[in-house]
């Protein structure tokens, strides 16, 4: 069992563990070579080549043995070919910028996973933490409503009490044990989730102190108007940045595709070395060396150009659909943070006075059933609401900090800023 950890070191391990940012980092990486293999398209391509072959050739003239000869050749040969392609209506231009966009758009979406990650490990911490205090508060609970069975079972042995009390309250000691087996439950549920969040295996077990629950809350220095905060989503999320690049990268296929029936221009260069050794009559060797611009002129293809031209604007088309419903999707997203914060923050208000009420409540109920002027029906209500209080506490104080860091994820800026 590990512990006791922070909510730092958790999103650390997740970030650093967690398979999704594993793959978006290889994606950003394999989509960079890319980039490298379209800038390769503006320097010359030069190949070599070399080979030997050995061979025999046998010639019999009847009669006239002067011409007759049985020899054993060898031919080598070596050549060096240059191709440097130096203008061809912007179809590598257009190409590199594909693949630039293309580059732009996987680290962003690099940057969008981390900030998933983190708001996934972020959530499985708090909620561990509330699993944790929902247990502790669960023992108190049993802890006093045993207190209330044996006062009552004192009073009924006492022929102070009744039978029916003794057996309400025992029926509601009962009823607190099996909440408390549940809260315990959850909690190991709780530990499995963050585990996996973190990169590890469900059954790593892990201890939190509550003092993150007690601690002061975080600043909400970044809230301003909803309107300010989706206008800067708008420029900022990562989602956003992803989609728009890949608009672009779409628009550079278009140009590419067109470029495609253009001419192109490219130096050519050869060198050239043929040596045939047992030659008959004579050995012999060749040297041949050329230089020369060729030019290209694509003529038809099938109209399969004019095809990869339409598909190629109907893919512009598609990623400007996206651009409008993922700024759509992030606009609505920052609204229904913005609301669940301002929710939750009044929530908090109103959990910590109830608390503070059921607490007094209880204390005044359980001293007037010791003093014998309160019954144990107004004894276990103010027990029973002073559990659900409690429950009700920690969630809200889980559910505000989510909410914050909902909100900062869906600004497209979250990061390790919002839990220092």
């Amino acid at each position: 069992m590990e512990g006791p950890i922070g909510l730092l070191e958790v999103v650390e391990r997740a970030l650093c563990n967690n398979p999704q940012t594993r793959q978006a980092w290889a994606n950003a990486k394999a989509q960079a070579a890319q980039v490298g293999i379209e800038e390769s398209a503006y320097l010359p391509s030069i190949n070599a080549a070399y080979s030997i072959n050995k061979g025999s050739a046998s010639t019999q003239v009847m009669n006239l043995p002067q011409l007759s000869y049985d020899v054993r050749t060898t031919t080598r040969d070596s050549s060096t070919n240059l191709t440097w392609t130096l203008f061809d209506f912007g179809l590598r231009a257009a190409t590199l910028e594909n693949a630039r966009q293309l580059l732009s758009a996987a680290n962003a979406t690099q940057n969008a996973t981390l900030q998933k990650v983190f708001l996934s490990a972020a959530q499985a911490y708090y909620d561990l933490l509330s699993a944790q205090a929902a247990l502790d508060a669960s023992k108190e609970a049993e802890r006093a409503a045993r207190e209330s069975f044996m006062a009552a079972d004192a009073k009924y042995k006492a022929g102070a009490g009744t039978l029916a009390d003794k057996l309400q309250a025992q029926t509601n000691y009962a009823q607190v044990i099996s909440n408390r087996v549940k809260a315990d439950g959850d909690l190991k549920n709780a530990q499995g989730t963050l585990a996996v969040a973190m990169g590890l295996k469900a059954n790593t077990l892990f201890l939190l102190s509550l003092d993150g629950m007690n601690s002061p809350l975080p600043d909400t220095a970044f809230v301003q108007s909803v309107d300010a905060l989706i206008e800067e989503a708008t420029r900022r999320h990562p989602n956003l940045i992803a989609v728009r690049a890949q608009l672009k990268a779409a628009q550079a296929s278009v140009d590419a595709a067109k470029a495609e029936g253009l001419p192109s221009i490219a130096l050519t260069g050869a060198l050239d070395r043929n040596d045939q050794l047992g030659q008959y009559p004579r050995d012999t060797f060749t040297h041949n060396r050329s230089i020369g611009v060729q030019v290209k002129i694509p003529l038809f293809d099938g109209f399969g150009r004019s095809y990869r031209i339409q598909a190629a604007q109907a893919q512009v088309e598609s990623r400007a659909a996206d651009v409008a419903n993922t700024e759509q999707q992030v606009s609505l997203d920052v609204w229904k943070s913005y609301q669940a914060l301002q929710t939750e923050t009044e929530n908090l208000k109103a959990t910590d006075e109830l608390l503070q009420s059921a607490d007094q409540s209880f204390k005044v109920a359980q001293g007037r059933y010791k003093a014998g002027v309160g019954n144990i029906l107004e004894l276990l209500n103010a027990q029973s609401a002073l559990a659900s209080a409690k429950q009700q506490r920690i969630q809200a104080l889980s559910n505000w900090r989510t909410a914050r860091l909902s909100l900062a994820a869906s600004l497209g800026q979250l990061g390790l800023w919002a839990i220092r």
